[in-house]
Order: structure tokens, then sequence, then C-alpha cells
């Protein structure tokens, strides 16, 4: 029978009637949506875990026979079941072992005595003493010829369960599915690997049946990871087909002969850093060429990112366009607006500040006797309504830009008449993400942190006591210094044991009785938050009860003390952006991070924090915790459902497939243009598919 990845598994005469309408209750319509469900462990049957005698840490595979059958209820309490397994041995029955179901008594019906039973899960002992197994993953067998082909004596696939569809019948179905395609139906994506490489003797037709029905565990990771480079490649080459579609795009030079930029650097009362520098000659170097810049400036907290930026959209109107700022959020808009108006007011441009709150233009003394339309426009999305201000907007930088989605930056591009972009983030990334997440993008990192910077003590701390903490602050307060206390819920939660900005704030108003407190958070208006943050500049308010909406923006030199309640909370990228709103100025600064201390693993992860100040070690350590989407946020980052890679331990596969990438490209330009999208059968998620057509 000849069928390919798109025939429906309703056609397959292989597959019995009862089990395609199984499958199809489970989602499984076609052959390549049946062969994508990889298995996410691998039991090795061929020899099982030796029977316990006690609890075990690690999880274990016993093979046994049903020896009782118990349906049993506490009091008026939902029923329960428990199955009784043992083995023979040489020296007889061993140590019955009890599978424990909760909430399940259906499950009583499906077991008898004699029964041969595979089960799979974490054995402890029971107040009584015997030994069991809580919920267990199980299979029971039928002791047919077919059954041990394909689930006994070799190493079987264990997949995720679908609704409906039982562990055996999925499998059974994939054994049936693979003994029949041809390899002919499984063409090959990535190029032939050499003889003496880490894939020889790879191909994808080996690889898929190997993934699901390997002979060895070395087999199946050697196929896992020839299956992942192809994930990686294909997103690679999407993420290239996105680099060519920009390059595209007929831009012009927006790069005025940098008399501007010369003057404002002369009234600068400190000298740029060499990363600083080197970032804003390859800016400026993009800002020149007739094609549109396509760039992220990458650089850690206090890294000096927005004077680069600056020094970006004084090239850029110099040559008689405009140039926007895209922020977040209303106090990162307004402090880059502030910041703007004092660092060029002596060059007499034009400045506007546009937020969901209020629109307000300063115009200051005109640069020429031309239009009076803002120069440089600095905002929040507000900027994506359309303002008639925008008359010619040809650079555009996106400030922490991973806050926003790529519909609401690519609308701010459209704006103007292919503008060239700067994207910024206070984020370190790890190579291994921008590869993926942004690899089609031009890369400046900045790698210095500006002279005069003051190290940040961190410390954790397990519930300190509250007195010493307010004893604390009341001392920075008499020094003059100010603080920020950070609580992860605006509002007290009735499931969440956490404190919360607006029960916290009433209760700190008191211990630091005679200073003043102020509160702000996400649900705070405009006017009241610009009010709020006014006050905290001008040194009026001592200390600032927030959420993590003061995360990026702040920029307050007297501010000296973050302290963080529940920290484990938050993540430690995010906690290292937090950090970063103090050790501004040129006094000592601290961060204390203040853990319930209820989760030791969770402690030893901030702890991360006291070790080091390098963000990208930071990143490192966070993304190995949480993995990339909760780093990147995975609706802004474009990042497809990965099935098999993995963006932490795959990096040197993210290389190697970018590497491949490129080549085949070289080669063959048109491959990633949407009419042969077509000729690249994809092994990776549907929605990869539709990126790339």
């Amino acid at each position: 029978m000849t069928f390919d990845l798109s025939s429906r598994l309703a056609d397959l005469a292989f597959l019995d009637a009862r089990t395609q309408k199984v499958l199809a209750s489970g989602g499984f319509v076609t052959v390549q949506q049946l062969l994508l469900h990889f298995p996410f462990r691998w039991e090795d049957r061929r020899q099982f875990s030796a029977w316990p005698h006690g609890e075990d840490k690690e999880p274990l595979c016993l093979h046994g026979n049903v020896t009782d059958t118990q349906l049993k209820r506490f009091g008026y309490k939902k029923a329960f079941v428990e199955i009784t397994i043992d083995r023979e041995s040489a020296a007889g029955l061993s140590e019955p072992v009890v599978l424990r179901f909760f909430n399940a008594a259906w499950l009583y019906k499906q077991f008898a005595a004699g029964q041969e039973v595979v089960a799979y899960g974490k054995v402890k002992c029971a107040k009584n003493g015997r030994l069991v197994i809580d919920h267990p993953e199980y299979e029971i067998l039928d002791g047919d010829p077919e059954d041990v082909r394909i689930h006994m004596r070799r190493i079987v696939p264990v997949y995720r369960a679908r609704e409906g569809v039982p562990q055996k019948q999925l499998r059974r179905a994939m054994f049936l599915l693979l003994e029949n395609l041809s390899d002919a139906a499984l063409p090959d994506v990535l190029p032939p690997p050499s003889d003496a490489g880490d894939f020889a003797g790879q191909s994808r037709a080996f690889a898929l049946r190997r993934i699901h029905f390997p002979e060895s565990m070395e087999q199946m990771e050697a196929a896992r990871r020839y299956l992942a480079l192809e994930e990686f490649f294909v997103l690679q080459l999407n993420v290239l087909r996105r680099r060519q579609d920009w390059q595209a795009l007929a831009g012009e030079p927006r790069c005025g002969n940098g008399d501007l930029y010369a003057q404002w650097r002369a009234l600068l009362p400190f000298a740029l850093t060499g990363a600083q520098e080197r970032s804003i000659s390859e800016v400026r170097a993009d800002l020149a060429k007739p094609c549109a810049m396509n760039r992220m400036l990458q650089g850690d907290v206090g890294s000096g990112k927005t004077f680069v930026a600056l020094a970006a959209m004084l090239f850029a109107v110099e040559s008689g366009c405009q140039a926007a700022l895209m922020a977040p959020t209303q106090i990162l808009a307004e402090q880059h607006y502030l910041n703007f108006r004092r660092w060029l007011e002596p060059l007499g441009l034009r400045i506007a500040l546009r937020t969901g709150a209020r629109k307000e233009d300063s115009f200051l003394p005109l640069l020429s006797e031309g239009s009076d339309a803002p120069q440089i426009l600095i905002g929040t999305h507000a900027l994506l309504s359309g303002d008639a201000a925008v008359t010619d907007l040809g650079f555009v930088v996106i400030d922490e830009q991973h806050k926003f989605g790529v519909e609401q930056r690519a609308k701010l591009v459209r704006q103007g008449r292919a503008p060239h972009v700067l994207v910024m983030t206070a984020t370190p990334i790890p190579r291994t993400l921008t590869l993926t997440a942004y690899g089609d993008l031009d890369v400046s990192v900045l790698d210095e942190v500006p002279a005069g910077r003051q190290p940040i003590f961190t410390a954790v701390r397990e519930e300190p006591d509250t007195a010493q903490v307010a004893g604390f602050l009341k001392e920075q307060f008499a020094a003059g210094r100010q603080a920020f206390l950070v609580f992860p819920l605006v509002e007290e939660s009735e499931t969440l044991q956490v404190r919360s900005a607006t029960v916290e704030f009433e209760k700190w108003k008191k211990r630091l009785a005679g200073h003043e407190l102020a509160l702000i958070h996400g649900r705070v208006s405009g006017e009241e938050k610009e009010a709020v943050m006014a006050k905290f500049r001008s040194g009026q308010t001592n200390a600032l009860c927030a959420t993590s909406v003061i995360e990026v923006g702040v920029d307050i030199p007297n501010a000296t003390v973050m302290i963080v309640f529940d920290a484990e909370r938050f993540g430690l990228a995010q906690l290292h952006q937090l950090r970063g709103r103090v050790g501004r100025g040129e006094h000592k600064s601290y961060c204390i991070l203040v853990a319930s201390g209820k989760n030791p693993e969770a402690v030893d992860r901030l702890r991360t924090l006291e070790k080091t100040t390098d963000g990208f070690a930071v990143a490192e350590a966070d993304l190995l915790l949480r993995g990339p989407g909760d780093i990147l946020g995975t609706a802004q980052s474009g990042l497809p459902g990965l099935r098999l890679g993995d963006l932490v331990r795959d990096g040197k596969l993210v290389r190697t497939a970018r590497r491949l990438a490129s080549v085949t490209i070289e080669n063959d330009p048109t491959l990633t243009k949407p009419e042969n999208a077509r000729l690249l059968p994809l092994l990776i998620s549907s929605e990869s598919l539709s990126a790339l057509s």
C-alpha cells in the first residue's frame, strides 16, 4: 500500500476501524500528525527495574502479576482502588507492591487476578509498612504474540496522553504505521551528512523509526539530535527569509553629516564607553545605507543603551526625517522624554511625548524655519494610533522590544517609508536564543559598564525581622537616600499566599511613620502615575511601594535600596532588571531579596544573584531554569513549538543549523520564497509551516 505524510489514517487498511476511530477522537487525522507525536520517555522492557524492598527516589518500571484487587472507601469519601502486584523469583514471591488510584473507581473493573502488568512510578512506604505507588502509569498485557512483539522485550516508547487514546493502542498504531511506511515517503530535509561526522548514517527515515522504536538508548538520542537539527534548520531558513525580506525593502539613507552628534558629545560631562562608541559606529554605518537597518542593541542594565539610541536619532534627524522611540510603559516613556529634553534642549530640537494618558508637544527653539512637526517622538503604544504628527518617520527605536508583540512593532514601522529600525533590550539574551528569536537582526552588544557605576550589594534573606528591615530603611532615609519596596501582586489573593502592594503599603506606612511613602502599580491611572513618579524623582517621597511595573525605565540616582518581597515569585532575569533600578548614583546600593524559605530550591536559585551582577550569566541560569518562552515572552518572540529541539541543551545544533541554512540559501536564494515553501517537507509544527508559506 502506497501512502505518504499527508495521507488520512482513515484510509489505511492495516489500521482497523476501531483504532481509526480512537485516533480521530485524539486529534490524529493524518499520517504526519501521528508520526510527529513523539515519545516523552522510553522504557527498557528488555530488563525491568529490580523489584523494590523499600522506598526509591527514582521512578521504577516494574513487571509483575496481579494477585489482588480491592475497591475501598474512607467513610463517606470517594472510593479508591488498590491493585496488588507481585513477582515470582527463585526465592519465591517478592514483597508485594500496591498500585493505588484515588477517585478512579472505574479502574477496579479493568484489573483481575493473574493479569500481567507493567507499572511505572515512585515506590514509597505507606504508614502500614506496605510498598505503594500512587497513580502509576500502567499497561495490562494480554500475552498474545502481537503484544509481545510491540510492547515487550524491547525499548518501548511512552507517549503523552491524548484524550480517549489508550497508550497501548497508540503505540500499536505507531508501530504498524512505521512498519508499512516506505522510506521514500520520508524524504530528507537536511543535506546528506558526512561519513565521519556526528550524524553519519542518519537520514530522516532512519531517525523517525529510531525515535519511536530504538534498539538502544544511544540510538534514540542520536535520532533525537538529528531530528532536532532538522527543526532548527527549518527555523533558521524562516529567520533568513525574514532577513531577506527586510533587506529587499526599498529604503533610503537616513544619516546626516554628524554635526548634531558632535555638538551633543561636546556637552556630555563624561566619556562614552568603548562598547557605546563601537555600537554608535555600527548604527551610523547602517543609517548611511540605502536599505533599511534592522539591528538589535543588547546591553545589560546600566550599560548606556539610551545614549546609543539618542546618538542614532541625532544622525537621522539631521538627515531631515523624524525619529521615534516607543517604550512599553508610560513610566519609561516619560523617563526618556525628560532625559531627552534635558540633553537636547541646547541643540534646539522639537520633541513630542505621546502616551495613552496624555499628548504633550514640547516645542523647543526650532532647528530650522521649516515645519513645526516634532523631529523626535517619544511614546508608548499610543504612537501606533496614526497620529498626524508622524509626517516623515525615517528612524524607529523600540525600547524593551520583547514587551511588544510582533504586530505592534510592525504597525509602528509601517507608519514610515521603510524606516531604519533599532530594537533595544536590557535583558541579556544567550547567543542560542539570539540566533533563533532574533536571527534576522544584526546585533550590537554593550558589554561594558560606564565609569562611576557603584556595585550593588545583593543578599537573599529568608523572612527577616520586619523591625530590622524598617530600621535599616530609616537609616537610609536619614542619610538622604530613597528606596523601592516591590511586591508580586497588586491586591491580596485568596489562593496565593504572597504579599500584595496595596495591603503591604498600608502596613509599611505605619512601620515607617514620619516618612513619605507612595504606591504605584499597573492599575494606577496615567495621571496618578505621573504625579507619584514626579514626587519620587524630586525626593519628596522616601519609599515607593510597587509591583514589577518599575522593572524598566526608572532612573533615580538617589534611590539606593531595592527590597523585593516573595522574591521566589519572580524570574532571575526579572529580578536582575529590578536590581538595576538602584546603583545609578554615587552612593552604595543594596538589593535585598526576601524569600519565604519554604522552598529550598527556590532560595538556592535566588542565590545566583548574590554571586554575580553579570546579566548574561543571570540569563543563562534563568534559561536553564525556566526555558526560552518565559525569558523572551513566547507570544512576542515568534518561536515555534519545537517538538524535539531544546534551546538550552542544543546550542551547538542551533549554530550548526544556522551554518547549514546560510549555505543552503547561498546555493539557492529562492528556497525560502513563499511559492517554494511547499518543497520543504517540514518536520516541525504547523505554525512554522504557515510562517514559511
